[in-house]
């Protein structure tokens, strides 16, 4: 089931993708709904960020290549995390499917994209065994952890690295039949594959970062958690189409834009 959060005649829903149409319902995927008889095209309606998550939760490093590649280019020798230890990202850098990803000014030349898998967690949970981790999750989407390097580099925090508006493209749905081990990632640039990785190709898997999660966070209906990147992100800039595709699931797009061009 593909469950998308769209706006048409003014007013936000959820509904159900049934072919090139998206079927209302009345409630959500979380707390319950009923469906209705009222259907639109999907060309004729705007996509929504899938879900605004009460807390958005992020792996960060967790694929090897990308652990390797980003030390490379720091001159350091690669660390791979021993832990499934989790970070946070900003709800007001979400934009949704086809929204522009906006360059501040002030931003340098590297400003790349993360490609990443995305699990949106659909029932409270709180000390889940890692067998069961994977229960409470609704569905998945896809997510662009964009990142301007050089501020992630000198700030002392990521706050606007990773946090500045529109850095956190994430879509275009959610969908609840996915098979992890089957998906592949692959990104596109204008066109050109630029990446492409087998999407459980993890350090610590989904299941072991929910279940450690949940022994000291209580995990809600609608929280995200997304799980990393691999390989060595290409530079973005103004004019360029980025596009992510997670096999199973669907294709993220998005234009960029620079401030003042």
């Amino acid at each position: 089931m593909r469950w998308l959060r769209y706006e048409a005649n003014g007013q936000e829903s959820y509904g159900i993708i049934e072919g090139d149409e998206v079927v209302a319902v009345n409630g959500d995927p979380f707390a319950g709904y009923e469906v209705t008889r009222t259907k639109y095209k999907l060309s004729h309606v705007k996509y929504l960020v899938p879900v605004i998550p009460r807390t958005f939760y992020a792996a960060g490093l967790n694929y090897a290549e990308h652990v390797t590649e980003m030390a490379k280019k720091r001159g350091e020798e690669p660390k791979l995390p021993p832990e499934a230890d989790i970070g946070y990202r900003a709800n007001n850098a979400l934009i949704a499917h086809r929204e522009n990803i906006v360059i501040p000014a002030d931003a340098g030349e590297l400003v790349q994209y993360e490609a990443e898998l995305v699990a949106v967690i659909g029932t409270k949970t709180k000390n889940i065994s890692e067998h069961e981790a994977l229960s409470c999750v609704l569905g998945w989407t896809i997510g662009n952890d964009m990142s301007e390097r050089t501020w992630q580099r000198n700030d002392r925090t990521l706050w606007r690295a990773k946090n500045t508006d529109t850095f956190k493209p994430m879509g275009p749905w959610i969908e609840t039949d996915f098979d992890l081990d089957a998906a592949v990632t692959i990104v596109r640039v204008n066109d050109e594959v630029t990446d492409k990785f087998r999407t459980n190709h993890m350090i610590h898997g989904v299941a072991k970062f929910i279940a450690r999660m949940s022994r000291y966070l209580t995990l809600y209906p609608g929280d995200v958690v997304w799980m990393g990147t691999e390989g060595a992100p290409r530079n973005l800039k103004h004019g360029d189409v980025c596009e992510i595709e997670i096999t199973g699931i669907g294709i993220l797009r998005n234009p960029l834009v620079r401030e003042g061009m």
